[in-house]
């Protein structure tokens, strides 16, 4: 266990050079797929992302009592998480057209975090441990690192970061705090119940002692995570419910002018409309009065307008109309 999480000193060693490496190429991954709005891509970066090995390193140094692999393990968290950000911000400024990402659902996913990401995090740390503990599951490390999101938000705060829109980037940040959190405090207990203790013990390796302030260090990041997450959970809830109702009066005013929606998003209280439609370009502050009619007058709106809009063209006739909303929607 300790030759698999505990990555030496030097950077030249295998365990960090391998670690860098793999960082670099996750980022780039990861980074790739959120502005291309990619799941796959994503879902690539996360099985490559090394951050697993040092957080769950925190964890079986705490258990172990071992304050320099303790301390070595925090720093490559926090220099990792930093690569990261610092990579994906650089990503954001080159060779892309700038956006604010407000249509993309690898963003969108990452901005909102909920008390359900906390739990699914808590699950997944605690299969990661057991994982080490059990090599006849070890098979299952890859499906770990599917379900734990680290590098993603990491990106996702980079990109935000380089746009401006630093409140979001902040959320993204406590998506990865939190699974940081669930990760370490399901490891150490795992490895607790398991004895890992004892039998680094029996085997002559020195230990430390697991003392109660390492134990409520552990549980106040659960309580400090938990806080921001149940406020989010509540958000989401409104952002849904405001998202109902906005969807049909934003339906009716695009239809009055001959336009059609394509899209109604809410996150964090801002709702954003994507209309497709000929020109001339539609009213947009009649569907600003009309919401704020409907009680949602505190809430941003963001209207994106495509002049000209889509037209289908079914083959083989020679006739093109507009299409129909359910033509509108993303093929799979």
């Amino acid at each position: 266990m300790t030759d698999a999480l505990f990555i030496e000193k030097s950077w030249r060693s295998p365990s960090a050079s391998r670690f860098w490496v793999l960082l670099v190429l996750a980022t780039v991954i990861a980074t790739s797929g959120v502005i291309a709005d990619s799941t796959a891509t994503v879902i690539g970066a996360m099985i490559v992302a090394p951050l697993m090995t040092p957080i769950l390193g925190i964890a079986l140094a705490t258990v172990l009592g071992d304050r320099s692999a303790l301390l070595r393990s925090i720093a490559y968290v926090v220099a990792g998480a930093a690569v990261v950000v610092g990579l994906a911000y650089f990503i954001g400024t080159i060779g892309l057209e700038l956006t604010d990402y407000t249509t993309n659902s690898q963003v969108a996913g990452r901005i909102s975090p909920r008390l359900i990401d906390l739990l699914a995090a808590l699950a997944t740390g605690t299969v990661g441990a057991f994982a080490l503990t059990r090599r006849d599951i070890s098979d299952t490390l890859p499906g770990v690192a599917i379900a734990i999101s680290l590098v993603p938000p990491l990106a996702v705060v980079g990109l935000l970061l380089q746009v401006g829109r630093y409140g979001d980037a902040g959320q993204a940040l406590l998506l990865f705090g939190t699974n940081v959190a669930a990760i370490i405090a399901t490891g150490t207990l795992v490895l607790r119940l398991y004895r890992v203790r004892e039998v680094a013990k029996a085997s002559g390796q020195v230990t430390g002692g697991l003392g109660r302030r390492t134990v409520a260090l552990i549980t106040a990041m659960l309580v400090v995570v938990f806080i921001p997450l149940m406020i989010g959970s509540f958000k989401v809830a409104v952002d849904q419910i405001v998202q109902r109702d906005v969807t049909p009066i934003a339906q009716s005013w695009a239809d009055t002018a001959g336009w059609q929606v394509s899209n109604v998003q809410v996150v964090n209280g801002v709702i954003t409309v994507t209309a497709l439609g000929p020109p001339p370009e539609v009213e947009v502050d009649t569907l600003r009065t009309e919401i704020n009619k409907a009680g949602w007058q505190y809430n941003d709106l963001v209207i994106r307008l495509v002049v000209g809009g889509i037209r289908v063209c079914p083959a083989p006739g020679t006739t093109c109309r507009l299409p129909d909303a359910n033509e509108l929607l993303p093929s799979r």
